[in-house]
C-alpha cells in the first residue's frame, strides 16, 4: 500500500492499476457475454423464450446457493488466489463454448451449464474483489479507488453492450465467446502481475463445522447494524424496481415505442452513459455536501427522473427515455461508489467478504422477483402500464433511505459507534476502524 498523494491513483500505484485494468476487462467480457449468450441459443440452437431466459437465471443462481458460504472462504484465505482461480475458470469456460461448437458437443443444457459454472466463479470473483481492494489501497485513497473502478466498469458494461452484436455479426455468435474468453485472459494477467501478497487471515485453521456460524455472524452483521440493515433493504427493494421495468424495456421500445431492433442497443447505451457520469461526480458531490446527502441526492433525487421512462415516444420522444435512463444510471453508480467506500471503511476487515456476500444474497434474492412482477405486470395490464408501475417504484424504494438514520446526517460514519459489535459471540469485539473520514 502507498501513501503517495501525488497524482491519481492509475498513475502513482501500480498494484492498483492491474486490479482496475483486470476488472475493467472482465465487465466487458461479461456483458459481451450477455448478448452472444442469448445469440446462440437463438439463432444456432433455435432456443425457444423460456430456455433462453433460462440462461439469465443460470448466472443468477449462484448468488442465492453459495454467496453465503463463499463470503465466508473470501475471510479465510487470501483474496488475490480466489480471483486468479475465479478468472482461469471463466477463461476455460467461455473458450470451450467454441470448442464444443467444433466437436458437435453444443447444446443448450452446456450453455446453461456453462452460464451455471460461470456465475457461480463471478461469485467468488466479485467477493474476493470488494474485500480485496482495502488491502491495497490507505483508507484516504479508497474513494478515489471506488469511484475509479466503478466508473471504468459501467463504460466497460456500455462498452461490451454495443460492442456484443457487432462482435457476432462479423465472426459469429459462437466464435465471439473466444472475445469474452480474451478478457479473461487479460484480467488473469494481470492480477498476477499485482505485487502485494495479503498476510494470512486470522481463523484460516477454523474448522469446517464453523461455516454455518460465520455465514451467521454476516447476517447479524446486516441486520444488526443500522446502517447496513438500511442500505441492504434499500438495496434489495430497489432491484425489484430496477429489473422488473429493465426486463420489460426492449418490448417496450420495440412494441409500444416502435423502436427499429437494431436501435435499441444503442439507446439503452446511450442512456447507460449515466453510470460514467455518476461514478465521475460521486466524490466530488459527497465531499461537498456529506456521504449521506448525497447519498440521498443520488438514490432519491435522481430516482425521480425514472417516471420519464414509461412518457417515451418515437422521435423527439426518446429523449425522454434517455434522460430517464442516464439519472437512473448515474444515481445508481454514484450510490455505489459511496456505499463501497462506506463499507470498506466502517466494516471491520476480517468481516468484510462476509458483508459482501451477505448484502449480495439478499440484494441479488430480489432480482428474479422483479423480473417475474415485471413480466406478470407486462402480460396482465399492458407494458406500458407495467413500466409506470415499475419505475415509480424505483423512487418509492428510496423512501427506505429517507425515513433512516441517513437523513438526519451530513456523513455516513467511518467506524462503528464506540462500543458496537460486529464480530461472533465468541470472538472479541472489534474496536473502531481505523480509516480517514469519507469525504
Amino acid at each position: 500500500m502507498t501513501g503517495d498523494t501525488r497524482g491519481g491513483l492509475l498513475r502513482r500505484h501500480r498494484d492498483f492499476r492491474l486490479l482496475w485494468c483486470g476488472e475493467v476487462a472482465g465487465k466487458f467480457g461479461a456483458s459481451v457475454t450477455g448478448v452472444a449468450m442469448p445469440l446462440i441459443a437463438v439463432s444456432t440452437l433455435h432456443a425457444g423464450t423460456f430456455e433462453v431466459s433460462l440462461l439469465s437465471a443460470a448466472t443468477w443462481l449462484p448468488w442465492l446457493l453459495i454467496a453465503l458460504p463463499a463470503g465466508v472462504w473470501v475471510d479465510r484465505l487470501r483474496r488475490r488466489p480466489i480471483m486468479l482461480a475465479a478468472a482461469a475458470v471463466s477463461l476455460l469456460l467461455f473458450a470451450g463454448v467454441p470448442a464444443a461448437a467444433w466437436g458437435g458437443l453444443l447444446s443448450i443444457g452446456l450453455l446453461l451449464a456453462v452460464a451455471l459454472l460461470a456465475g457461480t466463479a463471478a461469485v467468488f470473483f466479485q467477493t474476493a474483489y470488494s474485500a480485496y481492494l482495502p488491502s491495497i489501497l490507505e483508507p484516504a485513497d479508497q474513494p478515489e479507488g471506488n469511484a475509479k473502478l466503478h466508473g471504468s466498469a459501467s463504460a466497460a458494461q456500455i462498452a461490451g453492450i454495443g460492442s456484443g452484436g457487432l462482435i457476432a455479426q462479423l465472426a459469429g455468435a459462437v466464435n465471439g465467446m473466444y472475445a469474452n474468453a480474451a478478457t479473461f485472459l487479460v484480467s488473469l494477467l494481470c492480477l498476477a502481475g499485482i505485487r502485494h501478497r495479503e498476510p494470512r487471515p486470522a481463523g484460516a485453521e477454523r474448522p469446517p463445522r464453523a461455516l454455518v456460524k460465520e455465514i451467521g455472524e454476516g447476517l447479524r452483521l446486516v441486520a444488526g447494524d443500522p446502517w447496513f440493515r438500511t442500505l441492504t433493504a434499500f438495496g434489495a427493494t430497489s432491484n425489484v424496481a430496477l429489473v422488473g421495468y429493465q426486463s420489460i424495456l426492449v418490448v417496450f421500445l420495440v412494441r409500444d415505442v416502435g423502436l427499429a431492433p437494431g436501435a435499441v442497443g444503442g439507446l439503452i447505451a446511450a442512456a447507460s452513459t449515466g453510470g460514467v457520469a455518476g461514478a465521475f461526480a460521486a466524490r466530488r458531490v459527497a465531499a461537498r455536501i456529506g456521504t449521506a446527502r448525497a447519498t440521498l441526492l443520488f438514490e432519491l433525487g435522481l430516482a425521480l427522473f425514472a417516471v420519464l421512462i414509461p412518457l417515451t415516444f418515437a422521435g423527439a420522444g426518446l429523449l425522454l427515455y434517455v434522460a430517464g435512463g442516464f439519472c437512473v444510471s448515474a444515481g445508481v453508480v454514484a450510490g455505489n461508489v459511496i456505499k463501497a467506500s462506506f463499507q470498506q471503511s466502517y466494516c471491520p476487515p476480517g468481516l468484510l467478504g462476509r458483508l459482501t456476500a451477505s448484502t449480495a444474497f439478499l440484494n441479488y434474492g430480489t432480482i428474479p422477483l422483479g423480473a417475474l412482477l415485471g413480466g406478470a405486470l407486462g402480460t396482465a395490464l399492458g407494458v406500458r402500464p407495467a413500466m409506470w408501475i415499475m419505475t415509480a417504484g424505483v423512487p418509492l424504494a428510496a423512501l427506505i433511505l429517507w425515513f433512516s438514520p441517513i437523513r438526519r446526517c451530513r456523513d455516513l460514519p467511518a467506524s462503528p459507534s464506540p462500543g458496537a459489535r460486529q464480530t461472533g459471540d465468541d470472538e472479541p469485539a472489534a474496536g473502531p476502524v481505523t480509516s480517514s473520514p469519507l469525504p
